[in-house]
């Protein structure tokens, strides 16, 4: 029986013959999968089994699989942020090619000195890192006696920070939150709000002259562009390191977590992915272009599988969400408000109900009254391209509406009995607590 997924809703199923329905229960794929975690820490005492990433087929109804670390040589996308055992002071980092494991007898540092600049871009990456890091902070999360770390970026002066819902979602029921900033002081912070379908939340420290990140707008970066990644890797603060963007827009399909912290489902993120270096704890940290301002949160990155049982680390494919999708999200959380997301209404997958494949994402329903019954979409269509963006997937469809907001007209460009046909779309919302 073919797969099928809820466009705006979910990501889609697999294929029933060459992809990995996600679920807890199912055997870790084969070696040569492709697969993907998110950076946040884990708060097990052992590390914990990441979810994996599919980048186009999965099932929106079922829970992310930890793949087995003994396929080695696999490629998974793991949660980045760092895991600290029971509290223990120090972070240890695993060689993804051996047994060996180098232990860093501590995870502070000297506050970052920040310089005076003249107004204009910013000409070098120690400029950079000199704006923009006192706009970033750690996170600890510690519940159950267990603890976790990742790390956050400042929205306003009087102490919003934005994150990921896989950083603090452990704290949800009963957990505490500590921020740690760039010179060295800390707060405890509550979470304000938080969605695992965008892997966005906000939490609130008592503070208030606190320096706000500067924002970006995504839609101006090109691919080769120089960025820098600014966060907490394995708990270790302000941690700097640069690459470029390696592709834009790519869907990526990360496992979500509840308020306990525990897996819950998958999403799709709409993805600018990068090679500068970023490993468990920086999630939630900043991606910034060279005028040193935010274009992304550090959200996951794809890892080699080790058989030693340890937590993966970069592998320079790391993937982060556009910061005017996650604005878009934290602005509603921020203030109470449930999280609106752009909506099209229909079901799809990868091949048709006889299990051919096609170019695009295959529409398998369309709901009643909604933006795509209304534009006149049909089961059957396939849908090739949304707006100048082409759609190679169902997950290529999830993450390009849910770049949109609610009430954008989109072109969308679908085939029906073999020939090419387009129909403007007013998306709709879709209203989430």
């Amino acid at each position: 029986m073919p797969g099928k997924a809820e466009v705006m809703d979910q990501p889609q199923q697999p294929s029933n013959e060459t992809t990995t329905v996600i679920d807890d229960t199912q055997r870790p794929p084969a070696a040569d999968q492709v697969t993907a975690e998110q950076p946040a820490t884990p708060t097990e005492a052992a590390p914990a089994e990441p979810p994996p990433w599919h980048p186009f087929y999965e099932d929106p109804a079922t829970e992310a699989p930890r793949p087995s670390r003994k396929v080695s040589g696999a490629l998974v996308a793991a949660i980045l942020a760092a895991g600290l055992i029971g509290g223990g002071i120090g972070a240890v980092a695993a060689n993804q090619f051996d047994d060996n494991s180098t232990t860093v007898s501590s995870t502070s540092a000297d506050p970052v000195q920040t310089v005076p600049r003249s107004a204009g871009d910013l000409n070098s990456v120690s400029e950079v890192a000199a704006a923009v890091l006192p706009s970033v902070v750690s996170i600890e999360v510690s519940a159950n006696g267990q603890g976790g770390e990742g790390s956050g970026v400042i929205i306003s002066a009087d102490g919003k920070i934005l994150t990921n819902n896989h950083v603090v979602a452990a704290a949800a029921n009963g957990g505490q939150l500590q921020v740690t900033f760039n010179d060295g002081s800390t707060a405890p912070a509550q979470i304000l709000g938080r969605d695992p379908k965008s892997d966005i939340a906000v939490i609130k420290v008592d503070r208030t002259g606190l320096t706000p990140a500067k924002f970006g707008d995504p839609a101006d970066l090109v691919v080769g562009e120089q960025v820098v990644a600014i966060g907490s890797p394995l708990g270790l603060q302000g941690t700097v390191t640069t690459g470029i963007v390696s592709a834009l827009n790519r869907p990526v399909t990360i496992g979500t977590e509840n308020g306990l912290g525990q897996p819950e489902g998958s999403t799709v993120i709409d993805a600018i992915q990068t090679d500068a270096a970023i490993n468990p704890g920086n999630s939630g940290g900043a991606l910034v272009n060279m005028d040193g301002a935010v274009i992304g949160i550090n959200t996951a990155i794809a890892s080699l599988q080790t058989g030693s049982g340890g937590q993966a680390g970069s592998i320079g494919v790391g993937f982060a969400i556009p910061i005017d999708q996650a604005r878009r999200t934290a602005d509603q959380l921020a203030n109470g408000q449930q999280v609106n997301r752009a909506f099209l209404g229909v079901n799809v997958a990868p091949t048709t109900p006889a299990g051919e494949p096609v170019t695009g994402a295959y529409i398998s329903a369309v709901e009643a009254n909604s933006p795509a019954a209304t534009a006149g979409l049909q089961s059957g269509d396939v849908v090739t391209r949304l707006g100048d963006r082409p759609i190679d997937g169902p997950d290529a469809l999830v993450a390009a509406v849910r770049s949109e907001d609610p009430g954008t007209k989109v072109t969308v460009t679908y085939q029906r009995d073999g020939q090419t046909k387009t129909v403007d779309v007013t998306l709709g919302a879709q209203s989430e607590g």
